[in-house]
């Protein structure tokens, strides 16, 4: 029998490896899309390779995405918010892949974080003796490790030169805020309508992230 040359290297990874409770979020609300298709190759790759993967769909998950009233008021969670904090408390690595809409996330996915990014399970603001709070805050899933994939459909430097830093407040403002450390940004552009090979060759690299775990 011939195996392929990716059979043969996963082979001889899974041998090596430590594996990996994954959480992977697919942050766009329609998921017969190229990040879908990215979602698959990542999902795909990280099973092979014998890592634990939980999968999460946006447009799948029934919230309310608003905080109506900030901090000032607990509201409660809805049972997909509950399941998508209990995911978070899990994972060792939390992907998220999502497309670029007007220069940031789209508003379905700010709202999955203004809901379930809170006081007490993601992060903790210090006080002080008197019960003030002060500046400074605990990161509460600190030990963790994340990987953020865009696409976009604009070209991925046109983007950068232009607006800047896009996936600040994803990767700076709200995973390192509660304690993630986050891989360098894989980010595919122009999205719509790639070619045949160009979609390939993307879900490839992809794959190969969720084989190692990254």
């Amino acid at each position: 029998m011939i195996c392929s040359k990716n059979t043969i290297f996963l082979a001889i990874y899974a041998t090596t490896m430590t594996s990996k409770k994954i959480l992977l979020l697919l942050g766009h609300p329609d998921k017969s899309g190229l990040c879908g298709a990215l979602t698959d190759a990542y999902e795909a790759g990280a099973k092979e390779a014998g890592h634990d993967v939980r999968r999460m769909n946006l447009g799948d998950m029934q919230f309310d995405p608003i905080l109506h009233q900030g901090y000032r008021a607990r509201q409660e969670l809805e049972p997909d918010l509950a399941a998508f904090q209990e995911n978070i408390q899990w994972c060792q690595h939390f992907v998220i892949v999502h497309p670029v809409w007007w220069v940031g996330m789209p508003a379905l996915l700010k709202g999955l974080f203004d809901r379930a990014w809170l006081p007490g399970t993601a992060f903790r603001y210090i006080k002080t003796a008197s019960g003030q709070r002060t500046q400074f805050w605990s990161r509460l899933l600190k030990g963790r490790t994340a990987r953020i994939i865009m696409t976009s459909g604009t070209v991925p430097w046109l983007v950068r030169f232009l607006p800047g830093n896009v996936q600040a407040q994803l990767r700076w403002g709200i995973l390192w805020f509660a304690g993630f450390s986050v891989y360098n940004t894989k980010w595919f552009g122009p999205s719509e309508n790639p070619t045949p090979e160009r979609k390939a060759r993307w879900e490839g690299i992809v794959r190969a992230l969720g084989v190692r775990g990254k």
